[in-house]
């Protein structure tokens, strides 16, 4: 619920200021997240940064907009979000801005995927590179369109980044696609683009969403799935309490890891979306690629939990 002195300052001092950057050669931009300012802050490089409003560690799904927050927004020319799968806190205020509101999910240039759990589609679609070079290519249709006088700039900037996204696909690809076969569970159903790009065996999920926590009757059916099917790895998440991990892998050979699908221990900035695509994709070789692990939970040995002490 989106305090109801933010909603009025963004509608009151919109109109007065969302376009006042044209004039002074510089456009407001403001973008949700790390993963999408990222791609957005690599396109406006040497125009201007844009404002980063999920900043920090914080989770997008437990935001509340703050009034810099709301100062930034209604000054904005353009914001880049993802959706309310995503940012359910800027459903309201981007209603009353002044400026233009792109919604990435549901894009006609980016590929969209449901949910495994089908209550809805997974927002987590800058995880798929493909996706990445669309929204670069929307950032610069987007820019050049509201500030002509740089579009020859957005052009080569977003040339420049689709270069490097293809060099991180081909990287990727030849490092993850070996680990197709091997069976791994994820904290939460984050992860199906990241899986399809690289035909990666994520068999199940500890929760759906972060803020809904997960029934004694799903952790029992979890447990036997893993020992099932040879589970050797279980991903966490670095936002969130790994308890409930602990106890899934108590006991076991199983390891952890941490994947993180927002960057939340990242510097944010231009490199955070490469930083971001290659720390996962190191964990995913660190813990699948490592001696087999038992397959069977039983009272054999603790937890091993490679992601203790780990920095961003």
């Amino acid at each position: 619920m989106v305090p109801r002195p933010l909603i009025a300052a963004l509608s009151g001092v919109a109109l007065a200021l969302a376009f006042g950057a044209a004039a002074a050669g510089e456009p407001r931009v403001a973008v949700s997240i790390k993963p999408i300012h990222s791609l957005i802050a690599a396109v406006m490089d040497g125009v201007a940064e844009p404002y980063l409003i999920v900043a920090g560690a914080a989770s997008p799904h437990a935001y509340a907009l703050k009034p810099s927050d709301a100062k930034a927004l209604s000054r904005s020319m353009l914001v880049f979000w993802v959706g309310p799968e995503m940012e359910r806190f800027l459903e309201k205020p981007l209603a009353a801005l002044a400026g233009k509101a792109v919604r990435l999910a549901g894009h006609p240039r980016l590929t969209a995927l449901p949910r495994r759990a089908g209550d809805g589609g997974d927002p987590h679609l800058w995880l798929d590179p493909a996706n990445a070079r669309a929204i670069a290519a929307v950032a610069v249709t987007e820019l050049s369109a509201i500030d002509p006088g740089h579009a020859a700039l957005y052009r080569a900037n977003g040339d420049r980044l689709t270069r490097r996204i293809d060099a991180l696909d081909r990287d990727l690809r030849a490092r993850l696609e070996p680990l197709s076969t091997t069976p791994f569970v994820v904290f939460h159903d984050a992860y199906r683009y990241l899986e399809r790009a690289y035909g990666l065996n994520a068999v199940a999920f500890v929760t759906t969403a972060p803020e809904r926590p997960p029934g004694a009757r799903h952790l029992h059916r979890l447990r036997l799935k893993m020992r099932q099917m040879g589970v050797r790895c279980l991903f966490r998440e670095p936002q969130f309490e790994p308890r409930l991990i602990a106890a899934l892998t108590d006991r076991s050979e199983v390891r952890v890891d941490v994947l993180d699908p927002l960057g939340a221990q990242l510097e944010a900035g231009p490199d955070l979306y490469f930083r971001l695509m290659r720390a996962n994709a190191d964990a995913l070789v660190a813990c699948l690629a490592g001696p087999t692990a038992v397959d069977s939970i039983g009272p054999k040995t603790d937890v091993r939990d490679n992601s203790r002490g780990a920095g961003p």
